[in-house]
């Protein structure tokens, strides 16, 4: 059965530790990051609604982690809901990004609001070629996680922080399901998956990209609700 759609207002959380909420990031929320930085020329944000219910984030897209935003455009395609905040500077990007369990970007929680199933795409600085498992909607780890391992792929569980995404805030639990999914896709993994993490590289993605957005599509097919013609392209 369908969930209801649901509004979510953000507070901060006394149990969580120093990753969790941000404060290693210079802004702690949009609204502080937008006083400092230019939508057009420090960062941008895209976006389309699909009908499945279902969306794919990328938080930490262009250059805050290289390569999240063209995972997640191409595992959205054009049936699932696509969102992405990207740095586009030339240097400093890093300084763009703001936590998962404190992103608060208007058109991201709108989103957010609008499906049952989150999954959200990030980066770590890892080199070797792992996927970290996170979030609370542990069916659909279990059904995205078979299909990774399925197709070759280094997969780790949930496990500690901070890759976990336990906490309820955290943007990939903030659907109409109250749980959803986090893939923390490591700096080795993302390297395999493009020529390079250039912002050229990225333009010319490599057989284990095909492999991986195949594996990942293939789990999250059977959650979706319908499929429609798009109600909005950015």
């Amino acid at each position: 059965m369908k969930a209801a759609r649901r509004r979510f207002f953000y507070h901060g959380s006394p149990s969580l530790n120093l990753h969790q909420r941000g404060q290693m990031d210079v802004y702690k929320t949009f609204e502080d990051l937008k006083q400092h930085e230019r939508e057009g020329s420090d960062y941008r944000v895209r976006w389309r609604m699909g009908s499945s219910g279902i969306a794919i984030l990328s938080i930490h897209g262009g250059e805050i982690e290289p390569g999240t935003t063209r995972i997640a455009n191409a595992i959205a395609g054009w049936e699932h809901s696509f969102y992405a905040f990207e740095g586009i500077k030339r240097t400093g990007n890093l300084a763009l990004h703001i936590t998962s369990t404190r992103f608060d970007e208007p058109t991201a929680i709108e989103v957010v609001c609008r499906s049952d199933i989150i999954i959200s795409i990030h980066g770590s600085a890892e080199k070797a070629p792992v996927v970290h498992m996170g979030g609370l909607d542990e069916e659909l780890k279990r059904q995205i996680e078979g299909e990774l391992l399925l197709s070759g792929f280094q997969v780790m569980g949930s496990g500690e922080l901070p890759y976990g995404a336990i906490d309820r805030m955290n943007i990939c639990n903030l659907c109409g399901r109250g749980m959803g999914v986090q893939l923390e896709i490591s700096r080795g993994m993302r390297e395999r998956m493009f020529r390079d993490l250039s912002p050229d590289g990225r333009r010319h993605p490599t057989a284990v990209f095909v492999r991986f957005i195949d594996a990942v599509r293939k789990a999250i097919a059977p959650f979706a609700v319908e499929v429609r013609p798009l109600q909005n392209t950015d």
